[in-house]
C-alpha cells in the first residue's frame, strides 16, 4: 500500500538526539517517492518547534532522548493540539514504556532493530492512519489491556459511538473516519472523546485494542 495520497507524499518530521540514526532514516526514506522528510529535530523542545512550523502527516519519535525524552515530548505535542500521526521508534520493549506512550496518544511503537523493509512497511501503515506495532508488541499490548479493570461500558454507547469504535479498530485517523461516515472531522473528535470516556480509558490506542479483543471490530 502506497502512502502516497492526492495531496503528495507523506510528509515526515525525523525526531531522534543521535545524528548518525536521523541520517541512516533520512537515508532510507529518500528513496521513497510517497515518503517525505521535511525536518529533523535533534531534542524534544526542537520538535515542538518544528511541529507547529510544518505541520507534518506523520511524527517519527525517539524514546530514550537526554532532556525531554520521547514521553514527554510526545504528550506536549498532543497537549499543543497536534493531531499528525506519531509513531515512536525506539530500542525498548519494556511492556510498561509500550503502554505509556500509546495511553499518551502516539499511533504505533515500532523497535529500531527492524529490517529496513518492514520499517518501510510500518511507516506506510502509521501515514494510511493506520495503528502500527513491532508485531512481537502486539501481544505484550493485548495481555496488559485484558488485564486492566476498566468499566466497559459498551451499552452506554449510541450506534454511532460502536461505529465509531469499530472505525478506530480497524487504526483509521479522524480524517479517515470522516470520509467513511460521511461527517466532518469536529464530529469525529467528539465521539472519540465520548466514546473514551464511557470505557473509562486514556487513548484511541487502547480502545482499538480492547475492540479487537473484545471482537467488536
Amino acid at each position: 500500500m502506497t502512502a502516497q495520497s492526492i495531496d503528495g507524499p507523506a510528509r515526515i518530521l525525523l525526531v531522534d538526539d543521535h545524528p548518525m540514526m536521523r541520517k541512516g532514516v533520512v537515508q532510507l526514506l529518500e528513496l521513497e517517492d510517497d515518503l517525505s522528510v521535511v525536518g529533523e529535530a535533534g531534542s524534544g523542545e526542537e520538535a515542538l518547534k518544528l511541529s507547529a512550523e510544518l505541520d507534518p502527516d506523520m511524527i517519527l519519535l525517539d524514546l530514550n532522548m537526554k532532556g525531554m525524552n520521547g514521553l514527554d515530548t510526545l504528550r506536549a505535542l498532543r497537549e499543543n493540539g497536534v493531531d499528525a500521526r506519531i509513531v515512536v521508534f525506539t530500542v525498548s520493549d519494556d511492556k510498561s514504556d509500550v503502554i505509556s506512550v500509546l495511553r499518551a496518544g502516539a499511533d504505533g511503537y515500532l523497535l529500531k532493530d527492524m529490517e529496513p523493509e518492514r520499517l518501510l512497511e510500518h511507516i506506510r501503515q502509521a501515514a494510511t492512519g493506520q495503528l502500527t506495532l513491532s508485531p512481537q508488541l502486539s501481544q505484550v499490548l493485548a495481555q496488559a489491556l485484558r488485564g486492566d479493570e476498566h468499566p466497559k461500558r459498551l451499552d452506554e454507547l449510541t450506534d454511532r459511538e460502536r461505529q465509531i469504535l469499530r472505525q478506530l479498530a480497524h487504526g483509521y485517523s479522524n480524517k479517515m473516519i470522516a470520509r467513511k461516515l460521511d461527517i466532518t472531522e469536529g464530529t469525529v473528535k467528539v465521539h472519540v472523546k465520548r466514546v473514551l470516556h464511557k470505557l473509562g480509558m486514556r487513548s484511541r490506542v487502547e480502545a482499538a485494542v480492547w475492540a479487537v479483543e473484545n471482537h467488536l471490530a
